[in-house]
């Protein structure tokens, strides 16, 4: 593959002055750099990638054997291969039951009773069928960290519109300050406690857990009356207190950031109910329909990747900023973050050898307009080229503030076209003429309204959003890192990199309790110990 990926470096090498604006002469390119699938749009025009480019990032998917591996990861075969694991995570939103096997067996039944269980306790919580030792259950707090945390909290917030049910709190961080602010004010009799960690030893959770117990100790006879566990230690959430019938368990094949279809989304069944979470279940399905039916060349994931792979790997941007213009997706970033950058922020192809180049570009992003009066400085004007990700719905949720919607969607477009054709010096200029301004003051001012433009961006159209809308987002994302995974020859779907910090924070710990010696730390280790213990 490595002549590919030499064609595509020489041909950015050749384009990389041509203005992306240029490419536009085409009328029809909007057309043709565009693609559709079940109501939503993804519009890459705004990217100096022609034809030679597509093609060439087309023959690096095939090269990669892009659609052996995709079948292989949906027919249940181990392609997690340093664990020895399937990944199988669309087998969770696969609602139509259709046969999926592991080691010879249908996994679907399985997947589909553990679905009616979340969907039946969910439905007697939100119905008051099932209550608290003060009556109905008015708050629910889920407690976990990572893939137990982040994808349920970005999505209970994203579905703010059709939250029907108990208020949803989430907890994650070992600070007693998450903990003691998450419970300040709730109820203790009408709380109840959702505690997820697949071992249930995450030290993180298991610390916050215990707490929580103790906080409702307070208050209530029976404390593990009120705690749900997603789980599969039945030894250890029963030692714990927690019922069998309010433990549900999920395989090794979900890994922790693609969790949130089973039961680590229980929290967000809670907030909208089981129908709407069928919904989400559905638009997650839609989209895994799409990635394995469509031709690579119209297969929104694919396309999203390799334009990832473009801006990152050839071109060189060491960062991809996403940007919904949409508040209810304020936390979508940050679960892109872990996603993109604890999937496929590896130095080493499957094989064990060393990457010959980056994988996993660095993910960050904030909701516009608020971005727009935080980091849009940098990103117009900065030296460095940042290629950015926009968002937006056609239609808000609030029908009654339309206009609203209507600013947001002028600002998304906005940016998106500035960010292309910027503004030469002669135009500052004649802005500083128009102000009465000449000779040297003139061209002072005007150059800092300069903006060198042709800075590249895709956009990201969909109805509104809504469950359906929500699951065929992370499903395309999901694919677009497997794709990035695939192309890079890595391994998405382990984490090696988070166990030595955990290894070495264990150790540490009996040492800033003083109850270890530190001598054999290095000297800043110790350093810091002796100031922290003096303070």
């Amino acid at each position: 593959m490595q002549n590919i990926w030499d064609e595509l470096s020489d041909h950015q090498s050749n384009v990389q002055a041509r203005k992306i604006s240029e490419l536009f002469e085409n009328d029809k390119r909007a057309a043709e750099y565009s693609v559709k699938t079940d109501g939503m749009l993804f519009d890459f025009s705004k990217t100096n990638i022609d034809s030679t480019a597509l093609n060439t990032l087309l023959s690096l998917a095939k090269g990669a054997n892009l659609v052996a591996k995709r079948d292989a990861m949906f027919q249940g075969d181990a392609i997690n291969e340093t664990e020895g694991r399937a990944v199988l995570h669309t087998a969770l939103r696969n609602v139509n039951g259709t046969p999926v096997l592991v080691d010879g067996q249908d996994v679907m039944p399985d997947v589909l009773a553990t679905l009616a269980r979340m969907e039946s306790f969910a439905e007697d919580v939100r119905s008051g069928a099932f209550m608290g030792q003060g009556g109905a259950i008015t708050d629910v707090v889920n407690i976990g960290i990572g893939g137990s945390d982040l994808g349920p909290a970005m999505a209970v917030r994203a579905l703010t519109a059709f939250a029907d049910g108990p208020r949803v709190h989430f907890v994650s961080n070992v600070d007693g300050a998450d903990v003691a602010d998450t419970l300040a004010g709730l109820d203790p009799t009408t709380t109840m406690v959702i505690v997820a960690s697949k071992t249930f030893t995450t030290i993180e959770t298991m610390t916050n857990a215990t707490t929580a117990r103790d906080w409702m100790a307070k208050s209530v006879a029976n404390t593990g009356a009120q705690f749900a566990a997603l789980s599969t230690s039945a030894e250890k959430t029963s030692e714990f207190g927690i019922s069998a019938e309010r433990v549900f368990g999920f395989e090794d094949w979900v890994g922790g950031r693609y969790s949130l279809w089973g039961p680590i989304g229980l929290s967000i069944m809670l907030s909208v109910g089981a129908e709407d979470f069928r919904s989400f279940l559905a638009g997650g399905e839609a989209m895994d329909k799409h990635f394995t039916q469509a031709n690579l060349a119209e297969n929104m994931p694919v396309l999203l990747a390799l334009v990832g792979i473009w801006h990152h790997q050839v071109c060189g941007y060491p960062t991809r900023a996403v940007l919904p213009y949409e508040q209810r997706l304020g936390r979508l970033a940050a679960y892109f973050q872990q996603l993109e950058m604890e999937s496929n922020g590896k130095g080493v192809a499957m094989s064990g050898d060393d990457l010959p180049m980056p994988a996993g570009p660095i993910v960050w992003g904030e909701p516009g307009t608020n971005g727009q009066h935080a980091f849009y400085q940098l990103i117009h004007q900065g030296r460095q080229v940042i290629p950015c990700e926009f968002m937006i719905g056609a239609k808000g949720q609030e029908a009654e503030l339309a206009h609203h919607h209507d600013l947001l969607v002028a600002n998304c477009l906005a940016q998106s076209e500035a960010l292309m054709l910027g503004r030469d010096l002669e135009t500052a200029r004649g802005l500083m003429a128009q102000k009465g301004l000449s000779g040297d003051e003139l061209e002072r001012q005007a150059r800092h309204r300069v903006f060198t433009g042709n800075r590249p961006s895709t956009t990201l159209v969909y109805p509104s959003l809504t469950p359906f809308v929500l699951g065929q987002i992370i499903a395309l994302y999901e694919h677009r890192v497997f794709v990035e995974g695939v192309i890079m020859g890595i391994n998405s779907f382990d984490q090696w990199g988070v166990e030595l910090g955990k290894e070495l924070a264990t150790a540490l710990e009996p040492m800033v309790q003083g109850k270890e010696s530190a001598d054999h730390k290095d000297g800043s280790t110790q350093s810091l110990l002796k100031f922290i213990s003096r303070s």
